[in-house]
C-alpha cells in the first residue's frame, strides 16, 4: 500500500485578502484626470480653429449681404434701363410715324403746289370753271372711290360754287344703259356734292356699280353761279384724260 504524500500550495496573501482601495482609487483618479487632460488638449488646439472659423463664417455673412445688396441695386438699374429702353423705343416710333406722315404731307403739298403754278403760270391756258381730272379706284366690297378734280384760273379772286354729279355710261345685259347718280349711290334724290374754292378743289367719295355693268364713259355736271357745265371722260383713261 503506498503512502500519499501530503500536498501544500503557497497562497499570496494580498491576492487572498483583495488589492487595498487606495489603489484602485488612485488608478480610477489617474484615469479620469488623463481624460481631463486629453480634453484640455483637444479643446486648446481647437479653440483658434474655431475662432477662425467663426471669423470666416462672420465674413461670408457679410459678403453674402452686401452682394444681396448689389443685385438688388442691379435690378433695380436694370428695370429702369429697360423702362427707358421702352420709352425711347416707343417714342422713336412715333417720330418715325410722324415723319413719314409729314413727307407725305409735303409730297401732297409740293404735288399741289406744281399743279397750281401749272394753273395760274404765265403760259398756261386761262380757262373758267372745268372738270380737271377723274379717276376711279376699286375698292374692297365692290364699291369705287373716286376723285374729281375741278379747277378755274380765268377770273382770278373769283370763288366758284355749286353742286357737282356724275352719271357712269356703259353696257348692261347687251344693251347701253346710264348709271344715275342716285343709282351709283343706291338712294332716291341724292342731292350732289358741294364745292367751293378759288383756284382748284378735289372732291372725293364712293360709289357703286351694278355686278353686270360694263362702265365705258364718265358724265360729270356742274351747277352753279348761273353755269352749266357737263364734260365727258373715257372710262378706261378717267385717271389722264380730259373731259371733252
Amino acid at each position: 500500500m503506498v503512502s500519499k504524500s501530503p500536498q501544500f500550495r503557497v497562497v499570496d496573501k494580498s491576492l487572498a485578502q483583495g488589492r487595498p482601495w487606495w489603489l484602485w482609487g488612485g488608478l480610477v483618479l489617474a484615469w479620469l484626470s488623463s481624460l481631463g487632460v486629453i480634453w484640455w488638449l483637444a479643446t486648446w488646439r481647437a479653440a483658434p480653429e474655431s475662432g477662425q472659423a467663426g471669423a470666416q463664417l462672420r465674413a461670408a455673412e457679410r459678403n453674402h449681404d452686401q452682394q444681396e445688396r448689389q443685385i438688388k441695386e442691379l435690378n433695380q438699374r436694370l428695370a429702369t434701363l429697360t423702362r427707358s429702353d421702352e420709352i425711347s423705343r416707343a417714342a422713336n416710333r412715333q417720330l418715325q410715324s410722324s415723319l413719314a406722315e409729314r413727307e407725305e404731307e409735303i409730297a401732297s403739298l409740293r404735288a399741289d403746289l406744281a399743279f397750281y403754278e401749272r394753273l395760274v403760270g404765265s403760259t398756261s391756258q386761262r380757262k373758267g370753271l372745268n372738270v380737271h381730272s377723274v379717276e376711279f379706284n376699286a375698292e374692297e366690297g365692290g364699291t369705287w372711290q373716286y376723285k374729281v378734280v375741278l379747277t378755274q384760273n380765268l377770273n382770278r379772286g373769283v370763288v366758284s360754287q355749286g353742286q357737282m354729279r356724275f352719271a357712269v355710261e356703259g353696257v348692261r345685259a347687251g344693251k347701253l344703259t346710264t348709271v344715275s347718280w342716285d343709282d351709283l349711290h343706291q338712294r332716291s334724290t341724292v342731292p350732289g356734292q358741294g364745292y367751293s374754292f378759288r383756284y382748284f378743289q378735289e372732291l372725293s367719295g364712293s360709289v357703286m356699280l351694278p355686278k353686270d355693268f360694263t362702265p365705258q364713259r364718265v358724265r360729270v355736271s356742274l351747277r352753279g353761279d348761273g353755269v352749266g357745265i357737263d364734260q365727258t371722260f373715257d372710262w378706261r383713261l378717267a385717271n389722264m384724260n380730259e373731259g371733252r
